[in-house]
Protein backbone atom coordinates (compact mmCIF):
# COMPACT_ATOMS: atom_id res chain seq x y z
CA UNK A 1 0.00 0.00 0.00
CA UNK A 2 2.85 2.44 1.14
CA UNK A 3 4.71 1.58 -2.68
CA UNK A 4 1.06 2.34 -4.40
CA UNK A 5 0.69 5.74 -2.37
CA UNK A 6 4.20 6.84 -2.88
CA UNK A 7 3.95 5.94 -7.10
CA UNK A 8 0.56 8.30 -7.05
CA UNK A 9 2.25 10.95 -5.35
CA UNK A 10 5.19 10.96 -7.88
CA UNK A 11 2.66 11.03 -10.48
CA UNK A 12 0.68 13.98 -9.63
CA UNK A 13 4.43 15.51 -8.91
CA UNK A 14 5.52 14.95 -12.41
CA UNK A 15 2.06 15.90 -13.82
CA UNK A 16 1.90 19.06 -12.19
CA UNK A 17 5.74 20.02 -13.67
CA UNK A 18 4.28 19.18 -17.13
CA UNK A 19 1.26 21.19 -16.96
CA UNK A 20 0.53 23.87 -19.78
CA UNK A 21 0.84 27.06 -18.83
CA UNK A 22 -3.20 27.63 -19.03
CA UNK A 23 -3.93 25.11 -16.59
CA UNK A 24 -4.73 25.27 -12.67
CA UNK A 25 -4.17 21.87 -10.34
CA UNK A 26 -7.33 21.94 -8.56
CA UNK A 27 -8.96 18.87 -6.36
CA UNK A 28 -10.67 16.58 -8.26
CA UNK A 29 -13.98 14.31 -6.55
CA UNK A 30 -13.19 11.05 -6.54
CA UNK A 31 -15.11 10.24 -9.54
CA UNK A 32 -13.59 13.13 -11.88
CA UNK A 33 -10.27 12.19 -10.38
CA UNK A 34 -10.47 7.94 -11.46
CA UNK A 35 -11.63 9.65 -15.34
CA UNK A 36 -8.90 11.84 -15.45
CA UNK A 37 -5.85 9.42 -14.87
CA UNK A 38 -8.29 7.23 -17.82
CA UNK A 39 -8.80 10.09 -20.07
CA UNK A 40 -5.94 12.72 -19.05
CA UNK A 41 -7.15 14.52 -22.17
CA UNK A 42 -10.31 16.44 -22.82
CA UNK A 43 -10.99 18.05 -25.83
CA UNK A 44 -14.21 21.15 -26.58
CA UNK A 45 -14.95 22.36 -29.90
CA UNK A 46 -17.93 23.16 -32.36
CA UNK A 47 -18.11 20.95 -35.03
CA UNK A 48 -19.16 21.45 -38.83
CA UNK A 49 -22.25 20.49 -38.78
CA UNK A 50 -23.55 23.67 -35.93
CA UNK A 51 -21.66 26.56 -34.17
CA UNK A 52 -24.66 26.70 -31.13
CA UNK A 53 -23.39 23.54 -29.70
CA UNK A 54 -20.73 22.48 -27.44
CA UNK A 55 -19.00 19.13 -27.80
CA UNK A 56 -16.81 17.40 -25.46
CA UNK A 57 -14.46 14.78 -26.39
CA UNK A 58 -11.80 12.99 -24.31
CA UNK A 59 -8.44 11.22 -24.97
CA UNK A 60 -5.85 8.64 -23.08
CA UNK A 61 -2.94 10.05 -25.42
CA UNK A 62 -3.75 13.00 -26.99
CA UNK A 63 -4.40 11.47 -30.59
CA UNK A 64 -6.99 9.53 -30.90
CA UNK A 65 -10.43 11.25 -29.11
CA UNK A 66 -14.12 9.75 -28.22
CA UNK A 67 -17.05 11.59 -27.40
CA UNK A 68 -17.99 12.21 -24.03
CA UNK A 69 -21.31 14.53 -25.01
CA UNK A 70 -22.74 15.76 -27.37
CA UNK A 71 -24.17 18.28 -27.57
CA UNK A 72 -23.21 19.11 -24.41
CA UNK A 73 -23.96 22.58 -24.30
CA UNK A 74 -26.49 25.14 -26.14
CA UNK A 75 -26.73 28.52 -24.79
CA UNK A 76 -29.84 29.89 -24.48
CA UNK A 77 -28.69 32.71 -26.91
CA UNK A 78 -26.40 33.15 -30.19
CA UNK A 79 -23.37 31.07 -30.50
CA UNK A 80 -20.63 28.67 -29.14
CA UNK A 81 -17.78 29.18 -31.37
CA UNK A 82 -13.81 28.54 -30.11
CA UNK A 83 -14.39 27.22 -26.73
CA UNK A 84 -11.45 26.72 -24.41
CA UNK A 85 -11.40 25.33 -21.76
CA UNK A 86 -9.88 25.72 -17.98
CA UNK A 87 -10.05 23.30 -15.13
CA UNK A 88 -10.46 26.39 -12.27
CA UNK A 89 -8.66 26.07 -8.40
CA UNK A 90 -12.63 25.98 -7.23
CA UNK A 91 -12.57 22.21 -8.95
CA UNK A 92 -15.03 23.57 -11.92
CA UNK A 93 -14.71 23.76 -15.50
CA UNK A 94 -15.19 26.72 -17.71
CA UNK A 95 -15.18 27.58 -21.07
CA UNK A 96 -14.79 30.88 -22.81
CA UNK A 97 -16.22 31.40 -26.01
CA UNK A 98 -17.67 33.49 -28.89
CA UNK A 99 -20.70 34.31 -29.11
CA UNK A 100 -21.66 35.84 -32.37
CA UNK A 101 -19.99 36.68 -35.48
CA UNK A 102 -20.62 40.31 -34.66
CA UNK A 103 -20.36 41.83 -31.10
CA UNK A 104 -19.10 43.20 -27.95
CA UNK A 105 -19.28 40.23 -25.78
CA UNK A 106 -17.99 37.00 -25.02
CA UNK A 107 -19.35 34.09 -22.84
CA UNK A 108 -18.54 31.89 -20.39
CA UNK A 109 -19.71 28.81 -18.69
CA UNK A 110 -18.82 26.44 -16.22
CA UNK A 111 -20.11 22.64 -15.00
CA UNK A 112 -18.98 20.20 -12.46
CA UNK A 113 -18.77 17.32 -14.77
CA UNK A 114 -18.16 18.31 -18.66
CA UNK A 115 -21.83 16.94 -19.42
CA UNK A 116 -23.93 19.47 -17.76
CA UNK A 117 -23.07 23.35 -18.63
CA UNK A 118 -24.63 26.74 -17.09
CA UNK A 119 -23.81 30.02 -18.48
CA UNK A 120 -21.53 31.65 -15.89
CA UNK A 121 -21.26 35.92 -17.25
CA UNK A 122 -21.04 37.79 -19.99
CA UNK A 123 -18.19 39.24 -20.53
CA UNK A 124 -18.36 43.00 -22.26
CA UNK A 125 -15.31 43.68 -24.26
CA UNK A 126 -16.16 47.58 -25.10
CA UNK A 127 -14.31 49.88 -23.43
CA UNK A 128 -12.61 53.90 -23.93
CA UNK A 129 -9.94 52.08 -25.24
CA UNK A 130 -11.97 50.13 -27.94
CA UNK A 131 -15.16 49.67 -29.33
CA UNK A 132 -15.14 46.43 -31.06
CA UNK A 133 -17.34 45.10 -34.17
CA UNK A 134 -15.91 41.83 -34.24
CA UNK A 135 -14.92 39.67 -30.67
CA UNK A 136 -13.52 36.44 -31.30
CA UNK A 137 -11.79 33.32 -30.14
CA UNK A 138 -11.33 34.02 -26.42
CA UNK A 139 -8.48 32.03 -24.91
CA UNK A 140 -8.01 31.11 -21.37
CA UNK A 141 -4.50 31.76 -20.16
CA UNK A 142 -3.24 31.05 -16.75
CA UNK A 143 0.11 32.70 -16.80
CA UNK A 144 2.63 30.94 -14.48
CA UNK A 145 5.40 33.97 -13.67
CA UNK A 146 2.26 36.09 -12.72
CA UNK A 147 -0.56 33.61 -11.11
CA UNK A 148 -2.89 35.49 -13.16
CA UNK A 149 -5.85 33.98 -15.00
CA UNK A 150 -6.29 35.91 -18.23
CA UNK A 151 -8.68 35.64 -21.57
CA UNK A 152 -6.49 36.81 -24.77
CA UNK A 153 -9.66 37.96 -27.37
CA UNK A 154 -9.52 38.86 -30.80
CA UNK A 155 -10.64 42.39 -31.57
CA UNK A 156 -11.74 44.18 -34.53
CA UNK A 157 -12.61 47.77 -34.89
CA UNK A 158 -13.54 47.40 -38.73
CA UNK A 159 -16.19 44.91 -40.15
CA UNK A 160 -14.39 41.93 -40.20
CA UNK A 161 -10.35 43.53 -39.75
CA UNK A 162 -8.31 44.13 -38.79
CA UNK A 163 -7.84 42.25 -35.93
CA UNK A 164 -5.55 42.61 -32.85
CA UNK A 165 -5.30 40.40 -29.61
CA UNK A 166 -6.10 41.50 -26.49
CA UNK A 167 -6.13 40.53 -22.77
CA UNK A 168 -8.43 40.59 -20.08
CA UNK A 169 -7.19 39.56 -16.65
CA UNK A 170 -9.71 38.25 -14.12
CA UNK A 171 -10.68 40.39 -10.93
CA UNK A 172 -11.53 37.65 -8.44
CA UNK A 173 -11.97 34.10 -8.74
CA UNK A 174 -15.39 34.11 -9.52
CA UNK A 175 -14.39 34.74 -13.52
CA UNK A 176 -17.69 37.50 -13.68
CA UNK A 177 -15.44 40.33 -13.69
CA UNK A 178 -12.62 41.02 -15.75
CA UNK A 179 -10.23 44.42 -16.45
CA UNK A 180 -8.95 44.94 -19.85
CA UNK A 181 -8.74 45.01 -22.84
CA UNK A 182 -5.46 45.82 -23.17
CA UNK A 183 -3.84 45.10 -26.58
CA UNK A 184 -0.57 43.18 -27.23
CA UNK A 185 1.92 45.04 -28.56
CA UNK A 186 4.42 44.82 -31.60
CA UNK A 187 2.18 43.33 -33.98
CA UNK A 188 0.58 44.74 -37.24
CA UNK A 189 -2.79 44.45 -37.88
CA UNK A 190 -2.16 44.74 -41.85
CA UNK A 191 -5.01 42.28 -43.91
CA UNK A 192 -7.09 40.60 -41.77
CA UNK A 193 -4.50 40.70 -38.86
CA UNK A 194 -3.92 38.20 -36.00
CA UNK A 195 -6.98 36.10 -35.09
CA UNK A 196 -6.80 33.03 -32.94
CA UNK A 197 -4.04 33.58 -30.62
CA UNK A 198 -2.46 30.86 -27.94
CA UNK A 199 -0.20 31.70 -25.37
CA UNK A 200 2.36 29.64 -23.82
CA UNK A 201 4.83 30.45 -21.49
CA UNK A 202 8.25 28.52 -21.41
CA UNK A 203 11.62 28.96 -20.70
CA UNK A 204 10.61 32.48 -19.49
CA UNK A 205 9.48 33.71 -22.61
CA UNK A 206 5.96 34.33 -23.36
CA UNK A 207 5.17 32.29 -27.22
CA UNK A 208 2.11 33.73 -28.83
CA UNK A 209 1.10 30.71 -31.61
CA UNK A 210 -1.23 33.17 -34.23
CA UNK A 211 -3.15 33.00 -37.13
CA UNK A 212 -1.88 35.41 -39.74
CA UNK A 213 -4.69 35.99 -42.50
CA UNK A 214 -3.87 38.25 -45.66
CA UNK A 215 -4.41 37.66 -49.10
CA UNK A 216 -6.70 34.59 -48.55
CA UNK A 217 -3.84 32.94 -46.56
CA UNK A 218 -3.85 31.96 -43.26
CA UNK A 219 -1.12 30.62 -41.43
CA UNK A 220 -0.22 29.82 -37.93
CA UNK A 221 2.68 32.02 -36.45
CA UNK A 222 5.15 32.15 -34.33
CA UNK A 223 5.90 35.14 -31.79
CA UNK A 224 7.34 36.25 -28.31
CA UNK A 225 8.10 38.33 -25.76
CA UNK A 226 8.96 39.24 -22.13
CA UNK A 227 5.71 40.11 -21.28
CA UNK A 228 1.93 39.17 -21.87
CA UNK A 229 1.24 41.84 -23.11
CA UNK A 230 4.20 42.67 -25.53
CA UNK A 231 6.10 44.01 -27.00
CA UNK A 232 5.84 40.63 -29.24
CA UNK A 233 8.72 39.77 -32.02
CA UNK A 234 7.68 37.16 -34.71
CA UNK A 235 10.27 34.17 -34.78
CA UNK A 236 8.76 32.34 -37.44
CA UNK A 237 6.30 33.43 -39.94
CA UNK A 238 4.14 31.65 -43.26
CA UNK A 239 4.02 28.71 -43.46
CA UNK A 240 7.18 27.58 -41.09
CA UNK A 241 6.17 24.60 -40.03
CA UNK A 242 4.45 23.02 -43.15
CA UNK A 243 1.19 23.05 -41.48
CA UNK A 244 -0.76 24.93 -44.53
CA UNK A 245 -3.70 26.68 -44.39
CA UNK A 246 -4.53 26.89 -40.55
CA UNK A 247 -6.40 28.26 -37.61
CA UNK A 248 -7.51 28.11 -33.74
CA UNK A 249 -4.42 27.19 -32.51
CA UNK A 250 -4.32 25.27 -29.31
CA UNK A 251 -0.82 24.09 -27.43
CA UNK A 252 -1.13 20.97 -24.92
CA UNK A 253 1.63 19.02 -23.12
CA UNK A 254 2.64 15.69 -23.47
CA UNK A 255 3.95 13.02 -20.89
CA UNK A 256 7.16 12.65 -22.65
CA UNK A 257 7.40 17.05 -22.00
CA UNK A 258 6.69 17.61 -25.18
CA UNK A 259 4.59 20.06 -26.82
CA UNK A 260 1.77 19.20 -28.93
CA UNK A 261 -0.03 21.61 -31.10
CA UNK A 262 -3.14 21.39 -32.63
CA UNK A 263 -4.75 23.04 -35.34
CA UNK A 264 -8.22 23.62 -37.34
CA UNK A 265 -7.27 22.60 -41.18
CA UNK A 266 -9.97 25.21 -42.31
CA UNK A 267 -10.60 24.29 -45.71
CA UNK A 268 -9.13 20.93 -46.23
CA UNK A 269 -11.34 19.74 -43.55
CA UNK A 270 -8.25 17.99 -41.41
CA UNK A 271 -7.64 18.67 -37.46
CA UNK A 272 -3.76 18.14 -37.38
CA UNK A 273 -1.70 17.98 -34.74
CA UNK A 274 2.36 18.50 -34.51
CA UNK A 275 5.06 18.21 -31.71
CA UNK A 276 8.00 20.25 -30.88
CA UNK A 277 10.46 19.76 -27.84
CA UNK A 278 11.18 24.04 -27.67
CA UNK A 279 8.32 25.41 -29.20
CA UNK A 280 10.52 26.12 -32.78
CA UNK A 281 11.09 23.23 -34.06
CA UNK A 282 7.82 20.84 -34.92
CA UNK A 283 7.40 17.28 -36.65
CA UNK A 284 5.42 16.99 -40.12
CA UNK A 285 1.61 16.95 -38.92
CA UNK A 286 -0.57 14.43 -38.46
CA UNK A 287 -4.24 14.20 -38.38
CA UNK A 288 -6.23 13.31 -35.43
CA UNK A 289 -7.83 9.88 -36.63
CA UNK A 290 -11.61 10.59 -35.96
CA UNK A 291 -12.50 14.19 -36.06
CA UNK A 292 -11.22 15.41 -39.00
CA UNK A 293 -13.93 16.79 -40.82
CA UNK A 294 -15.84 16.69 -38.13
CA UNK A 295 -14.53 19.34 -35.85
CA UNK A 296 -13.15 23.32 -35.58
CA UNK A 297 -11.60 25.30 -33.49
CA UNK A 298 -11.39 24.32 -29.17
CA UNK A 299 -9.08 23.41 -27.00
CA UNK A 300 -7.29 20.51 -25.67
CA UNK A 301 -6.76 20.41 -22.05
CA UNK A 302 -4.56 18.34 -19.93
CA UNK A 303 -6.40 17.71 -16.90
Amino acid sequence: MLAVIAFCLWIGAAAAALLPANLTTPALSPELFKRAVSNPYVFTAFTSASESNLYVYTSSDATSFSLLKGPAYTPPTGLIRDPSLILHTDGLYYIAYTTDWSGQNFAIASSSDLLTWTRKATISTSSSVIKPVNTWAPEFFKDAKTGKLNIVVSLSTGSYGPFLPYVFTASDSSLTTWSGPTVMSGISNSGLGYIDTFPVYYNNQYHIFTKAESNGQKHVEHAVASALTGPYSFVQTGDFAGWGQAEGPCVTVLPNGKFRLFADGFSSGKYIYSDSSDLYTWSAYKTVPNLSGTVRHGTVLRQ
